[in-house]
């Protein structure tokens, strides 16, 4: 599994790697590796491994090999004997350099070589800059680089033994501090590597506990005076050089800026070429992993106009759905370039009236196919929109961008529009990758493609995208999904467009507000855990935390880590509550650190200058077909307790006008009784009674009137556990029961509710005779992995089978609403509109006076929206912010 599916990456990351790490890694690593003529090659044979790794399993689109340039930089102008201990670069390491970046330009690789400054420094201003707009994967083990951890930014060290990948969360969890300490750690500590003294009799454990009381060497120096005595000493001769450290070991963030995301993207590279660059330094072993890596590598050299052709796909020859390969479109014969025409002005431009046209989008500049000739323009947009309100069809990368770029593109008619990534998802929605240079890529890959694409040019982009819709068209209509598209998908484009334009408001008083509550929390929390333990510690540091629990606390511990020791997590911490107080103190500690860190600071920073944030509503990011949310992700909002009561007040109305928000009750089990047709779900839902009572009368054999509240909670466990594929060992896990008695109770579930167990089979039988399993509106999920040989793989499709159809019907429903109550003509004419989506709720706002009529046909039209066995139930609530509305 790549990277990007392990963390559900939402975008297309960024990998920034440290090219000098690995350059001298691998010198030091093989010291004997050298080819047969006795030239060394052991640095190139790390950095190469890696790099085919990498473009290998994770396809990247953006990546960047940054190495470390001549010289002294300005670390050296501030501490003569930065690095002085390092002897010069050895001339068998000096003599691969030129390999190196021979290997990077035929690889595609773009490559950055520092100048004054630190290949590391480049690293963090790149992370700093993209962080918000994508995942930012850093490919390295340098310990300075862990200052650039953040929630989307990941170290990655693909060359280790066990390829350790760290998050922000790794980070605090193992060092109990926040990035931006980091440098400040590592001032008092020192660093032998790069010759930074430190503190004296300063180490680690010392530091930590420091740390713990005084967040910054700031608060340190003005606190020295309160210090041990022992503690004085050391520091006494140092308070002034540990800022000097710090400036050494503190990475820039205003380094690289005249890069921008277009340097940083991965360039087309001829398979064949890179074979031949392995062979020149006889990486034998590395040329097998060429094919894998680019696909196209079997006949790659061609004429132009002529496409790639590779392996035959067995999935298409199934009727599965091999969208694209891995490899990049192939690049042009230079002795025939591709010949564009260019037009100044829309008058130059052929009529587009009756035509198919393949429009793609850079920047300000148009690519367009049309009758077999590539045009390039760059033109007012509204002149071309008119221009092209007579095309046949618009076949584009994605429909939704060009909405957001702007809105005169509204005026072409969706029945137009040809929206390729869109097409691609729903013909298979696990490759995850719909962008564009990807999209392309398949035509110079795939075998059996149409005549139509013969003669494409490698170069091109607008004939491209008309060749791709040529390949792309017939499979949706084999494939039974046209209805799909014309009535739900493509309908829904205009409606998140319109959403992430409206945003929500935020008071950022409450924010700020909330923030000073939470901080003074903390604040109190940290001297309580303190007091309670005896002695200062690192809350945030498992290692520091597990001494003071287990052995001056006495504690018993719960559990261990994967590497042996013992855990704190708070699924262990939980099951302590009782033995001690300081166990609630510390995870009410992390709640609130959590609340801060993760929402309470960076969401006020978000806002636009209409005091609103917008999110961007992603239709291409999940196999069930639930929308997804990102920068920021507003469906991650928490919800219950107080906590999450208070954080939904602080998103509110705009002036003078008020929410209403509609929130489907049990979707989910509302589709489960449709489909199953379970005579007593359809009987509880048609009589409006409570689910979860009914279902724990028929396992406790009771009276509905007679259930407990926990036997409810472990009812309601249970039916929604099931949708999402519980087993026995969770079950046992969520209801405090042991393996044998959740097993029981989930035999006498299927027995009490037996068509539930047949309509579960039918579904995986289904699905294993056909190679997918469809939802309500006929969206297709492919899971070959049911015809596995492995049990736990035939596990794991199986509940995605059933969750699939389940979760994904609940998700097209919430669509058809969207679209339903965007196009409510009397909902425009009150006011109201379709600001935001949450999983099975819809919020809209409008003015003050009309929001309780707006609220009704909101709730009208949710439950109206499609026809299933049982009732759909919509629970309303109106209010000035989120929380009343909720």
């Amino acid at each position: 599994m790549s990277l990007r599916d392990k963390l559900n990456f939402e975008g297309e990351p960024l990998y920034l790697i440290d090219g000098s790490a690995f350059f001298y890694r691998g010198f030091h690593a093989y010291p004997d590796l050298k080819r047969s003529d006795g030239f060394p090659t052991n640095a190139l044979f790390i950095v190469l491994r890696v790099l085919l790794k990498v473009i290998k399993e994770e396809k990247p689109k953006y990546l960047v090999f940054m190495l470390d340039g001549k010289g002294k930089n300005f670390r050296h102008e501030l501490f003569d004997q930065y690095k002085a201990q390092r002897p010069p670069m050895p001339d068998d390491l000096r003599v691969q350099i030129e390999p190196l970046k021979e290997a990077m330009k035929v690889l595609g690789v773009p490559m950055i070589v520092s100048q004054g400054e630190e290949a590391d420094d480049c690293i963090a201003s790149l992370a700093s800059r993209y962080k918000t707009e994508r995942p930012v994967v850093i490919l390295g083990a340098d310990k300075d680089l862990k200052q650039c951890l953040d929630e989307n930014v990941f170290m990655w060290d693909p060359a280790g033994r066990k390829e350790k990948v760290t998050s922000l969360a790794d980070f605090r969890e193992d060092t109990g501090l926040e990035p931006a300490q980091w440098a400040d750690f590592q001032a008092l500590i020192g660093d032998s590597a790069d010759n930074i003294p430190g503190v004296p009799g300063v180490g680690k454990v010392t530091a930590s506990k420091l740390m713990a009381v005084y967040p910054t060497l700031e608060d340190l120096r003005d606190n020295y005076e309160k210090l041990q005595p022992n503690i004085k000493k050391k520091m006494k001769d140092e308070l002034e050089n540990i800022f000097t450290y710090r400036k050494l070991t503190r990475l820039k963030l205003d380094s690289c800026s005249e890069l921008t995301i277009d340097n940083l993207t991965l360039k087309p590279a001829d398979p064949e070429e890179v074979a031949g660059y392995l062979n020149t330094y006889e990486f034998r072993s590395l040329v097998r992993d060429v094919r894998s890596a680019f696909p196209a590598s079997a006949g790659v050299a061609r004429k132009s106009g002529s496409p790639v052709s590779a392996a035959k796909s067995k999935k298409a020859d199934s009727g599965q759905f091999s969208l694209f390969g891995d490899a990049a479109p192939a690049p042009a014969d230079p002795e025939s370039r591709l010949k564009v025409k260019k037009a100044a002005t829309v008058d130059e431009l052929p009529d587009f009236a009756g035509k198919e046209v393949g429009l793609i989008r850079e920047g300000t500049t148009y690519f367009i196919g049309v009758d077999g000739d590539e045009w390039m323009c760059n033109v007012k947009t509204t002149d071309l929109v008119e221009k092209l309100q007579k095309a046949k069809v618009i076949a584009v990368a994605e429909v939704k961008s060009f909405f957001r770029f702007d809105s005169a593109w509204r005026g072409i008619q969706l029945r137009q529009w040809f929206d390729l990534s869109l097409t691609a998802y729903l013909l298979n929605p696990e490759e995850r990758n719909y962008e564009w240079d990807r999209l392309r890529s398949m035509l110079f890959v795939e075998d059996k493609l149409p005549d139509a694409v013969d003669e494409v040019h490698p170069d091109a982009q607008g004939m491209a995208a008309l060749a791709l819709m040529h390949v792309l068209a017939p499979r949706v209509n084999s494939a039974g999904l046209t209805d799909l598209i014309e009535t739900l998908e493509v309908p829904l484009i205009p409606v998140l467009a319109d959403m992430e334009d409206a945003g929500i408001t935020i008071d950022l008083e409450s924010f700020a507000k909330f923030l000073k509550e939470v901080s003074e929390r903390v604040t109190e929390l940290t001297k309580v855990i303190h007091e309670r333990a005896e002695e200062p510690f690192n809350i945030r540091s498992s290692q520091q935390m597990s001494n003071i629990l287990f052995e001056k606390l006495g504690l018993k511990p719960g559990g261990k880590t994967p590497k042996g020791a013992l855990s704190t997590a708070n699924s262990v911490l939980e099951k302590l509550i009782g033995q001690h107080d300081i166990v609630t103190d510390i995870l009410e500690f992390r709640k609130m650190e959590k609340l801060r860190s993760t929402y309470l600071e960076p969401l006020p920073r978000l806002v636009g200058k209409d005091n609103r944030i917008h999110t961007n509503f992603n239709q291409l990011a999940t196999a069930t077909g639930r929308l997804s949310s990102s920068g920021p992700n507003l469906q991650n909002i928490p919800i219950r307790g107080e906590q999450g009561k208070r954080m939904r007040a602080c998103f509110t109305a705009g002036e003078g006008k008020r929410l209403a928000a509609a929130d489907y009750s049990q979707v989910e089990l509302r589709v489960l009784a449709h489909f199953s047709g379970d005579p007593a779900l359809v009987s509880a839902f048609e009589h409006d009674e409570d689910i979860h009572s009914r279902t724990a009368a028929l396992l406790f054999d009771k009276d509905t009137a007679d259930i407990t509240s926990d036997e409810r909670r472990n009812a309601k466990t249970i039916n929604f556990g099931l949708i999402y594929g519980m087993g026995p060992q969770k079950l046992s896990r969520e209801l405090g029961i042991n393996i044998n008695e959740a097993k029981e109770f989930i035999s006498k579930y299927f027995e009490k509710l037996g068509v539930l167990k047949e309509f579960y089979d039918s579904v995986v039988e289904n699905g294993r005779e056909k190679g997918y399993v469809t939802t309500l509106s006929g969206r297709r999920r492919l899971l070959p992995e049911l015809l596995s040989t492995s049990p736990q793989v035939i596990s794991q499709a199986r509940r995605q089978a059933i969750n699939t159809v389940i979760q994904g019907s609940a998700a097209d429903i919430i669509k058809m609403a969207m679209i339903k109550v965007a196009q409510n003509s009397e909902i425009k004419h009150l006011g109201g509109r379709l600001i935001l989506q949450i999983h099975d709720e819809l919020l809209v706002e409008g003015p003050e006076d009309s929001i309780e009529e707006i609220g009704k046909l909101l709730q009208d039209d949710m439950q109206q929206v499609t026809s299933l066995a049982v009732p759909l139930k919509v629970d309303l609530g109106l209010g000035r912010n989120w929380a009343q509305a909720h």
